[in-house]
């Protein structure tokens, strides 16, 4: 759907990193886990394309003097990277905005049974707070947080207010472990015993790393990609990436914003 959202909030919550909520029609309150919208960050040309930006969280509230009636709502986050995420950073509660959503194909629940390891960083914990919010109905839920610096580390105070169980890692050891958040991801997987599914989001080095982890165990693995989209709808063609099958000879490439951006891992080719 393309429609216009006015902006209920946009926080700074941590050094670079924000959070908005935005108003939004009855159908995207439905948004798959996963799902992501496309904005128009400014009335002009420049920039001309919009941003792709992962659904953090859908919800109702209740405008004062609406009369009770709820209002649908979804919020994203986004880190300030560039000159659009910049402009982004600057509007204020009441501004609008042109946005498409919700977009994309999400996550699937898996087994019951299964213990759910979340894997994510930075923004990639974005889609991953709607997906842990949906697990924790029906499974037990660990949610595996890394980053350079504890800044990197995001809404963790959310996901246990869930019921997630949740470990950190940090590259400096300001927050958490200090190493990689593969490293307790692996200690977790070897005592499950295979009896895990994995969803991850996050950088590129980061998905590589969890889907060989998943792929070396035979343990079940979702990741959710972040493409540069210009369109966001598969007309543009302009955020492939490679399948699993890839090569000089014979290309193979997924298409991130109508096939994805979640994707099986063993779908991907991965660096070895």
């Amino acid at each position: 759907m393309q429609f216009t959202a006015m902006i209920l909030s946009n926080i700074e919550v941590s050094p670079g990193y924000w959070r908005m909520r935005m108003t939004a029609p009855a159908e995207c309150a439905a948004a798959e886990p996963g799902q992501f919208v496309m904005l128009r960050v400014s009335g002009s040309i420049d920039p001309l394309l919009r941003r792709p930006f992962g659904i953090f969280d859908v919800g109702v509230y209740t405008p004062a003097h609406s009369g009770g009636v709820a209002q649908p709502y979804i919020e994203i986050l986004y880190r300030v990277v560039g000159k659009g995420t910049a402009l982004l950073a600057t509007l204020h509660s009441s501004d609008l905005l042109d946005v498409l959503a919700p977009l994309g194909k999400g996550f699937y629940m898996g087994a019951v049974e299964e213990e759910k390891l979340i894997v994510g960083g930075g923004v990639g914990l974005a889609p991953l707070y709607l997906l842990a919010k949906e697990l924790v109905k029906e499974s037990k839920v660990r949610l595996f947080a890394g980053g350079r610096t504890r800044d990197d580390i995001l809404c963790i105070t959310e996901f246990e207010r869930l019921g997630v169980e949740c470990y950190t890692a940090t590259e400096d050891g300001s927050l958490g472990e200090c190493g990689l958040v593969t490293e307790a991801l692996l200690r977790r997987l070897d005592k499950l015993k295979g009896n895990a599914s994995v969803y991850a989001c996050g950088p590129q080095g980061m998905l590589s790393a969890v889907a060989n982890i998943a792929a070396e165990r035979n343990i079940k693995c979702q990741v959710s990609l972040e493409g540069y989209m210009a369109c966001g709808v598969g007309a543009c063609l302009g955020c492939v990436a490679p399948g699993y099958n890839h090569s000089s000879e014979t290309p193979d490439f997924r298409c991130v914003c109508t096939e994805g951006p979640v994707f099986e891992a063993g779908e991907l080719k991965w660096r070895e």
